[in-house]
């Protein structure tokens, strides 16, 4: 189905900037990153000052892998200068996983990203605004521990799809509540899926991704599915998600993918977000960014974006370079 965010993107006679990463804003705002992901007024604050200095033709809110997890119940670290992280595991097997229950939307820092969403439309100034989730297989992992997920995988597959089962009836509702909020749409982090082999992506990944797809995408909500850790290799079995944009990191060949897919079909990515972006310098980020360009000439099916989250104290003036060498 294609969208209205896909047809800004397809329709705008220029490649359209889009790194992620909100935390960059905190460096124009003074806010620490616990503020940030605790607190709509700070998040929208640092989304809005990096729109004001950039002219960012698209409003992410935060991507922070913790907030659904501890919405289950997941012990989390909290820092002023770090994202949050997952701390051990919530359950251990099938019967725990049989006893978790499905929280509500909105119980925990949902509500903080569903509140930013809204505040940034309030706004009313015209251009998309995605909100930021987390995958379902990314989800299990952070529930259950992420070696554990990739083993059972392989070991007790069903005991997998039960917690799998869980989570996606939780995205659904959480893309639901972002949807009825107004966005356009959702970038989705799937990263840990990125793991699996292809066979294991398609069957604990992109089968659920394809049902919150399928749930929840209407003409004027769509679903950027990302992952980081996807290589040329798992590019078939990531697409069989039904996602109308994807959106890669830097071990993924976005030239060749760019040819091994239709025109129907959106990529993203992919500079190195600490590599390029936090530790590289102005010209650095130049000359990668050209050859970005370079290897997506000729595919208006195309976003410029860096490879994942952008990590915090990042320097302004790199991704100052990133937006001025997309728009040339």
């Amino acid at each position: 189905m294609r969208t209205r965010f896909g047809n800004f993107i397809l329709n705008s006679p220029n490649p359209v900037p889009m790194p992620i990463g909100i935390y960059a804003g905190l460096e124009i705002t003074g806010a620490s990153v616990r503020q940030s992901v605790t607190d709509a007024h700070a998040q929208s604050e640092a989304i809005l000052a990096l729109h004001e200095r950039f002219n960012t033709p698209v409003m992410l809110t935060a991507m922070d892998l913790s907030v659904e997890a501890e919405e289950f119940g997941c012990e989390i670290r909290l820092t002023d200068d770090e994202i949050p992280s997952v701390i051990g595991r919530k359950v251990t097997d099938l019967s725990e996983i049989d006893r978790l229950p499905v929280p509500m939307i909105g119980s925990g820092r949902t509500a903080v990203s569903l509140q930013t969403a809204q505040k940034l439309l309030s706004i009313d100034k015209g251009i998309p605004v995605l909100g930021g989730v987390i995958g379902p297989f990314s989800l299990a992992g952070r529930i259950f521990g992420v070696s554990e997920s990739l083993e059972i995988s392989l070991t007790e597959p069903d005991t997998l799809k039960k917690l799998l089962e869980k989570v996606t009836e939780y995205l659904i509702s959480y893309l639901t509540a972002f949807r009825e909020a107004g966005v356009q749409g959702v970038i989705m982090a799937e990263p840990t899926a990125g793991l699996l082999s292809p066979r294991g992506l398609s069957q604990f990944s992109s089968a659920y991704v394809k049902q919150i797809i399928e749930s929840t995408v209407t003409p004027d909500f769509t679903v950027v599915l990302h992952n980081c850790g996807a290589k040329l290799v798992h590019l078939p079995k990531v697409i069989e998600a039904g996602a109308e944009i994807f959106h890669f990191g830097a071990p993924m060949d976005i030239g060749q993918a760019l040819t091994q897919v239709g025109e129907d079909i959106i990529l993203s990515g992919n500079l190195d977000p600490t590599g390029v972006f936090h530790n590289g310098n102005p010209q650095e980020v130049t000359a990668r960014a050209r050859e970005l360009l370079q290897a997506a000439a000729g595919h208006r099916n195309f976003i410029p974006s860096s490879g994942c989250d952008i990590p915090p104290h990042s320097p302004l003036d790199n991704l100052a370079a990133f937006y001025d060498t997309i728009r040339g």
